[in-house]
């Protein structure tokens, strides 16, 4: 766990999982929302919906661990996602 790059932890499965917002993983975020730039994003991360949070918190997985998961049947405690979400934007930005 890197604070200075942004990192942040996340529990899935019962495992400590590493998170942390980058170009690619804004990028994704963006693309997935179909939002278009920053104002967009911002505004549509007000109002996530579940299937959201999820695209969210795989997209910041690959961006702090690099690799792809499929988060559809993870337990994830859905106020602790939301809170690591707010917490990599909070660091990177």
């Amino acid at each position: 766990m890197n604070p200075a790059r942004g990192e942040v932890p996340l529990m899935i499965d019962g495992d400590r999982r590493t998170l942390c917002l980058t170009l690619g993983a804004l990028a994704e975020i963006e693309a997935g929302l179909g939002c278009d730039g920053f104002a967009a994003l911002g505004m549509q991360l007000k109002q996530l919906t579940a299937a959201d949070l999820v695209l969210v918190v795989q997209a910041l997985l690959k961006g702090g661990e690099g690799v792809s998961a499929d988060l559809s049947g993870a337990r994830i405690d859905p106020a602790d996602a939301a809170r690591a979400v707010a917490d990599c934007f909070e660091a990177a930005l």
